[in-house]
């Protein structure tokens, strides 16, 4: 894989996450989708997500996709629900993310490429 090929994987992936972040992030403000606008965002995030992880699939092993993809988006929806609806994440939880963190960075770093 080039390094441009690369870079528009990683880009593509980096929009899945993001996508899927806010979707996640919106379902508790969607209020069981009775709110028009946060269920709206929930469905097109995660259209959007799924579409993007397609084109990363092109070039990235559904494995290590995968990972990285749910991985980040765990760590990053925790963040996202401290900070908007105040549900700070306990020392076990801090830790188990932390792991997950450590897992995908091992996972890019030993990647065989």
């Amino acid at each position: 894989m080039s390094l441009t090929e690369q870079t528009i994987t990683y880009l593509y992936l980096a929009i899945a996450i993001i996508a899927e972040v806010s979707a996640t992030s919106a379902l508790k403000a969607s209020a069981e989708f009775t709110r028009v606008i946060p269920s709206l965002i929930v469905i097109i995030g995660y259209g959007v997500s799924l579409y993007f992880m397609t084109l990363v699939l092109k070039t990235m092993p559904v494995g290590i996709t995968y990972a990285i993809w749910a991985g980040l988006g765990i760590v990053l929806v925790a963040i996202v629900g401290a900070i908007v609806y105040q549900e700070i994440p306990d020392t076990a939880a801090i830790i188990g993310m932390s792991l997950i963190i450590a897992g995908v960075v091992v996972i890019h770093v030993f990647e065989k490429q």
